[in-house]
């Protein structure tokens, strides 16, 4: 109401203008709006012929560029301590997604810090795949007047471990900037080998960066990101401890698949998300998991061990802040070498056959099939901490107010003679009691967002891939969206497996759901996917992609989603006579743009 009367007031702005700085604002949450308002305050000054004052330092002084790209959050938080931290020595720095970062001014840097997560098969995360493209394109500068440094954040169990920062790093190199400080890939258990290589970076950029007087001063460029938290104390460091409320299995008692809806409870916490963020959970492993681990072991439960600077019981450790369910190389080869096991020593010089033995086996098996006799300080030291599992968010708070929705797909297989189950999903589902608490928190995802509410958008997420789609069509019927929205949905079969079905319907009977295409696989002899729908569909998708409409994917990103990008170059191919290679340009152009938008996993 106040903008709307301060609007009508005499105004240089049109009545379309006014309009659409309505459209924007109504988007924001109150940090955004107050970036926006310094960033448009700046630009009037500019635009007069008046340098802000931080900008006319940064003319006086170099300044360190940080770059970050990140699936799940944790190269986000990396950089932004990297940037306290230099600020803190008198560095001016310039903090971006990579996601949003110019390629046209990577010529003109001078110091460049770049931290990065590395996905699925050595693949870039999201935000990074078209900076990388660039890099190792004919269109890549020479960098001579480059100083650069990389940081790594990884998963030693995935076989291609760490290489976007690899690449990264040695092709900075390569195009003649000179490397300033080692490169480090870390583990998933990173926390204090990334404090320590941000001091020593931090030292190495300081003798010709740090500024002759006064403070650090935070520049205001276009495309940095805003450091401040949304609004809430709780973090992946500080989680909220929630209170469970729904746990509803929502797939048929004769599906393949276990699926279920849950509402966790936020009321209180002041907790602030939006659609396409996601929600991290912790999780307490299995008591009966951590008993025969004690049992094979021989050890004391009661035994006090240390673990990141901290004391606890033995038990309370492996239940509370240990991986029992992830395999990963380094368990095998510490606990072959605690346990002098002859066997697991030989497997683990083959690295491809250790990839293979832990194809089916979680670390709890490792134990359970080779037991031995370790102290117990040796059993925690072999075992890395227990990390939070993200899970996209399947709710508006437009519309669920202090709930948070998920839509979990429960981790479940037989294997030498148990029944397996997955840490996070097992708890969730089988272990944790309605109105039972557990802690949570809320990591946000800004390369997963709806555009304006007249822009269409077409939803590609088959399976739980549909979580984030569901808030998206929660926070459009709230709003009173007036652009279309496509959903392509896909599972087994339409009995047992059409999620949410009820609300589709009524979304697509009210016309806040367009269109919806579904591929149920094994409901005829002759397996249907959604990217064979794409292609039934593809003169009306390049149509609707023409208009302007924005293009999200959600889902599984080793198989899924290759095969949904692979339909999608075909359709462009096909319909607007792009060659391979003018297809592939057409989605990155799109992806740069923030039309094309994966939330994979």
């Amino acid at each position: 109401m106040l903008f709307a009367s301060l609007a009508a007031q005499a105004s240089p702005l049109s009545a379309q203008q006014i309009k659409d700085l309505q459209s924007l604002v109504s988007q924001l949450n109150p940090i955004q709006q107050a970036w926006v308002s310094g960033y448009l305050a700046a630009a009037a000054q500019l635009a007069g012929g008046q340098l802000p004052a931080t900008a006319q330092q940064s003319h006086e002084s170099a300044v360190l560029t940080i770059l970050y790209g990140s699936q799940t959050g944790n190269a986000k938080a990396v950089a932004n301590k990297i940037k306290a931290a230099a600020e803190q020595q008198g560095i001016a720095v310039k903090l971006t997604d990579i996601g949003s970062y110019k390629t046209t001014q990577l010529a003109k840097e001078k110091y460049l810090l770049i931290v990065t997560s590395t996905y699925g098969e050595g693949e870039p995360p999201e935000s990074a795949v078209a900076f990388h493209k660039f890099l190792f394109s004919k269109k890549a500068p020479k960098l001579n007047g480059l100083q650069f440094a990389v940081l790594g954040l990884g998963d030693t169990s995935y076989e291609f471990f760490c290489k976007t920062a690899i690449d990264f790093d040695e092709q900075l190199a390569a195009l003649g900037g000179k490397r300033l400080h080692a490169r480090a890939d870390l583990d998933v258990d990173y926390a204090a080998q990334a404090a320590s290589w941000t001091e020593t970076a931090v030292q190495a950029f300081a003798p010709e960066l740090k500024q002759t007087s006064g403070s650090a001063q935070v520049i205001a460029w276009p495309g940095a990101t805003a450091t401040a938290s949304h609004d809430s104390a709780f973090t992946k460091e500080t989680p909220y401890l929630a209170e469970l409320s729904v746990n509803q299995k929502i797939t048929g008692r004769d599906s393949t698949k276990d699926v279920r809806h849950i509402e966790i409870s936020l009321a209180d916490s002041g907790i602030v998300y939006q659609p396409g963020d996601s929600l991290g959970v912790y999780f307490l492993n299995d008591t009966k998991a951590v008993d025969a681990i004690l049992a094979a072991t021989g050890l004391d439960g009661a035994t006090e061990v240390q673990l990141a600077g901290q004391t606890y019981s033995l038990k309370t450790a492996l239940t509370e802040q240990l991986e029992l369910t992830q395999s990963y190389p380094s368990f095998v080869e510490k606990y072959a070498e605690a346990t002098a096991n002859s066997e697991l020593l030989e497997l683990v010089k083959d690295k491809t056959a250790l990839r293979q033995y832990l194809d089916n086996r979680q670390t709890l098996d490792v134990i359970l099939q080779h037991p031995a006799p370790l102290t117990a300080q040796q059993l925690v030291d072999a075992l890395r901490k227990q990390q939070p599992r993200l899970y996209s968010i399947a709710s508006s708070q437009a519309e669920v107010g202090d709930e948070v929705h998920l839509t979990l797909g429960v981790v479940r297989y037989d294997a030498f003679g148990s029944t397996h189950l997955g840490g996070a999903s097992g708890f969730l589902a089988e272990r944790l009691e309605e109105g039972a608490q557990l802690k949570v928190f809320v990591e946000h995802n800004d390369n997963f967002r709806l555009p304006d509410h007249e822009t269409p958008v077409i939803m590609i997420g088959p399976g739980t891939g549909i979580a984030p789609f569901r808030a998206f069509l929660q926070e459009r019927d709230q709003a009173g969206a007036t652009g279309q929205n496509w959903l392509f949905f896909g599972n087994p079969h339409f009995t047992q497996d059409f999620l949410y079905q009820v609300e589709l319907q009524d979304y697509l009977k009210r016309g806040v759901l367009s269109k919806l295409d579904v591929a149920f696989s094994r409901d005829q002899a002759q397996k249907v996917y959604v990217q064979d729908k794409l292609r039934l569909k593809a003169e009306e998708i390049w149509a609707w992609l023409q208009q302007g409409a924005y293009l999200y994917i959600c889902g599984d990103g080793n198989k899924m989603a290759k095969d949904v990008h692979q339909a999608l170059l075909d359709i462009a191919q096909q319909q607007a006579g792009f060659s391979a290679e003018q297809a592939e340009q057409y989605f990155d152009d799109l992806r740069q743009a923030k039309r094309y938008q994966k939330d994979v996993y």
